[in-house]
This record gives structure tokens, sequence and C-alpha cells, in this order.
């Protein structure tokens, strides 16, 4: 219990941040149930919750201050296989082609208020991890992190979105998922989408966190 109310402390203007723009969400969201009697677009809560568990993980990794090196690894591979969930509620755009024209503009501003809340949780919880490593790697690995873990999360965001592929599919059909993921590497030039996504969405989370590391330094 202490180390939650440390953990709130120190951490509290994200906390904040984080739970009032979940909140944000939910409320338009149970108002647009509530005007149209329609589910339409309720996963995007699903998705969110998603969205949230990497960050769970890296605030659990940040609030210890010693954990053994096997279980901190594995907890990073837990963190990596989840945390394209959080940019993948950006996808959930396409969505808007079935929305009713009359409801499209507030769909619209629903869809992108969750996509900003997962973007949000994607860039405070790799803030907290590459923060988390930094007593234990040199400053080139966490460059490199800083660089690599954006395409890693653009290309999850392929599998999920184009090949309908989850997070614990990895434990379900990790044979079928292994093939999905190699093949864009054996044959790049038949998975031009592939590439395109990976390409498009890494640079593009690269950038959001740049910006997020900017506008969090020019507060201090």
């Amino acid at each position: 219990m202490k180390l939650i109310k440390t953990y709130i402390f120190q951490h509290f203007e994200s906390l904040f941040t984080l739970f009032f723009a979940s909140v944000s969400c939910i409320f338009l969201l149970a108002i647009r149930l509530k005007i149209t009697h329609s589910f339409f677009l309720i996963f995007l809560v699903w998705n969110l919750f998603l969205a949230a568990i990497p960050y769970f993980i890296s605030s659990y990794v940040a609030s210890k201050k010693k954990i053994h090196p096997v279980i901190k690894g594995g907890l990073a591979l837990l963190w990596l296989l989840f945390l394209p969930n959080a940019p993948y509620i950006v996808t959930d755009l396409i969505h808007l082609t079935h929305t009713e024209a009359i409801y499209k503009l507030f769909d619209a501003v629903i869809i992108s208020l969750f996509a900003l809340s997962g973007l949000l949780f994607y860039c405070i919880s790799l803030q907290q991890m590459i923060v988390a490593y930094t007593s234990n790697w040199k400053q080139w690995k966490l460059n490199l992190i800083r660089w690599t873990i954006p395409f890693l999360c653009a290309f999850g965001i392929y599998l999920g979105r184009f090949l309908r592929w989850n997070s614990w599919d990895i434990l379900q059909n990790p044979f079928g998922l292994l093939e999905d993921i190699m093949a864009p590497i054996v044959a790049p030039a038949s998975h031009p989408t592939a590439w395109i996504t990976t390409l498009g969405f890494g640079f593009g989370l690269y950038g959001v966190f740049v910006i997020f590391i900017k506008f969090q330094k020019n507060k201090t």
C-alpha cells in the first residue's frame, strides 16, 4: 500500500492525465450509446484497456528499485508484446466508413479521443521503461530502443489491423504468427502493405514520442 501511495504522489500528473483522458473517452461513448441505442463503438473500451496494460507493466517496473534480471527481462518482453495495442487505436478511425452520416463527426471525435489516449499510454509507458533501464544500459542501447520500439509497434499494428492477430495469439497459435512475421522479411516485395504500414507508422510513432519528450522538458 505504501508503495502504491508513493507511486501515485510521484506520478500524479501523468496518472491524472491518463485518468482524465480515459474517463472523457468513456463519457462521450456513453452519450453516443444513450443517443443512438447502439453498441457500435463499444469495442473501443476493450481496446483502451489493452492500451493500458503496457502502462501497468512499465509502472510496476519503474516503481521497483530491485527486480531479478530474469523477471525484469520477462516483464520487458510482456510489455513489448502488448505495447502495439496502445497506438493501434489510431487505426480504429477506419470504422468511420461504417458510421451513419449524421453521427460521423461525433464518432470522429470519439475515436480520435480514444486514439489520443492510446498514444498517451504509449508515450508514458515507453518513457517509463527507458528510465527504468537507464541505470542498466548504456546510452547507445537506450537510443537503439527509441528507434526500434516504434517500428516494432508499427509492425504489430500491421499484424493486428491487416492480418487480425491478437497479442495472446503468441500462445494460441505461435507457429502461424511466426510464419506471418517472417513472410515480409523473407519476401519483402510480396508484402508491400507490411512495409508501408511499418515504415509509415514507425516514423509517425517516433515523431510523436520525440514531441512528447520535448513537451515534458519544456514543462520543467
